[in-house]
């Protein structure tokens, strides 16, 4: 019902100059197909703002509830699909590559998680493994949509010129803004661990869980009621766990466990940075834990592409065994995950004014600090 109420309200619509504030703003389009990549979109926004040349617009271009709702909570004026391909866009963000061929401008597409390079290992018909930045994904058409591939790391960038050389001259190399954010988050550690209410003298534990049946909560659902017994417990899931099985599903899975469950929407960085241990798999928030400096744990871990991230944390860190106690630090790990620490808001900033045609503003952008966790 907002999205056809917006058709008619919003200034792209019929008449809607009449009900322009501000005239001849540029135009940004926030492609927002899923929570996951909803969330990675919205470190990006606050690079853009206080900037009175521009109106960011949001799209869904398939309808799903928990992803309007995420969109409407974030207070994003929201457009619908057709009416975004009616018009063309000065930038349009993405964080994935689904519905790039498509889009209504030029396109920067932002990794989803950790690594523009999946850890997973998939197999398609060709019985290749197939990665992040498989020339497949890339193209369409025989052609590379994307204006700017955002890297982590300078090492994706050789296997992007292996796998598809077409679209080497449109990577930036910006290392990871939600690991920078986590970083600068750090001193702020005792004030999300009140937020949670975590007594000073409380370890807190958060067990990580990805999707998928090879998940930590898929494999290892006895930990959400035996660890509470030895500490504080939060548990951070993936997204697209609730958005499959519905909120209140996950809910009475987890009932008679002593645990926090986080919200899929925002408050697993601050909970992570929280903690005193991570026990979790192959999936992005493991990685963020052991880059910040947190003892990890492995709760269970697939196969794993070769070199990938969640291969270093396999080899490096034991798997969980009724011992908190053998849980490590990954030193070294941050620069496995960036190759710019602590530079992402200036790279991403300065890529995404060259694509809008304006200068940048002359205010800085600071980089804020994440919000507290508001648990349910």
């Amino acid at each position: 019902m907002e999205a056809e109420m917006n058709w008619f309200t919003t200034p792209l619509g019929a008449g809607g100059a009449h009900r322009v504030t501000i005239p001849g703003c540029r135009k940004v389009l926030v492609i927002v197909p899923s929570v996951v990549a909803g969330t990675r979109l919205l470190d990006l926004l606050p690079l853009l703002d206080a900037d009175f040349r521009l109106q960011v617009y949001f799209t869904l271009p398939e309808p799903c509830g928990a992803t309007a709702a995420f969109v409407t909570a974030a207070g994003g004026l929201v457009i619908p699909w057709e009416l975004a391909l009616q018009h063309e866009f000065d930038l349009v963000l993405a964080a994935s590559y689904r519905f790039v061929d498509r889009a209504p401008g030029p396109v920067l597409v932002l990794p989803h998680g950790a690594s523009a390079m999946k850890s997973r290992r998939t197999v398609r018909h060709t019985a290749e493994p197939v990665h992040g930045l498989d020339r497949q994904l890339l193209m369409r058409d025989g052609k590379v949509h994307a204006a700017a591939i955002v890297l982590s790391h300078d090492r994706e960038l050789d296997v992007l010129a292996e796998s598809c050389p077409e679209a080497v001259d449109r990577a930036v190399v910006a290392g990871d803004l939600c690991l920078d954010r986590m970083r600068a988050s750090l001193p702020f550690r005792e004030h999300y661990r009140r937020a949670l209410g975590v007594e000073p003298d409380e370890m807190l534990v958060t067990i990580s869980s990805t999707w998928t049946p090879e998940s930590t909560f898929a494999r290892r659902p006895e930990l959400y009621r035996e660890l509470p017994r030895q500490a504080r417990v939060a548990a951070v899931l993936h997204p697209n766990i609730a958005a499959a099985h519905g909120t209140r599903q996950v809910h009475a899975w987890l009932a008679g466990c002593d645990v926090i469950v986080i919200p899929p929407e925002e408050g697993w960085r601050a909970t992570i940075i929280a903690s005193d241990v991570v026990i979790g798999d192959h999936g992005s928030t493991t990685q963020y834990a052991a880059a910040i400096g947190r003892r990890v744990l492995l709760a269970t871990c697939p196969e794993v592409r070769e070199g990938s991230l969640a291969d270093v944390l396999r080899d490096r860190v034991p798997r969980y065994d009724d011992d908190l106690g053998q849980a490590v630090r990954v030193p070294g790990f941050a620069e496995l995950v960036s190759s710019r620490l602590d530079r992402a808001k200036e790279i991403l900033r300065a890529k995404m004014y060259e694509l809008i045609g304006v200068g940048e503003p002359a205010h800085a952008a600071p980089v804020a600090p994440v919000p507290v966790s508001r648990v349910r």
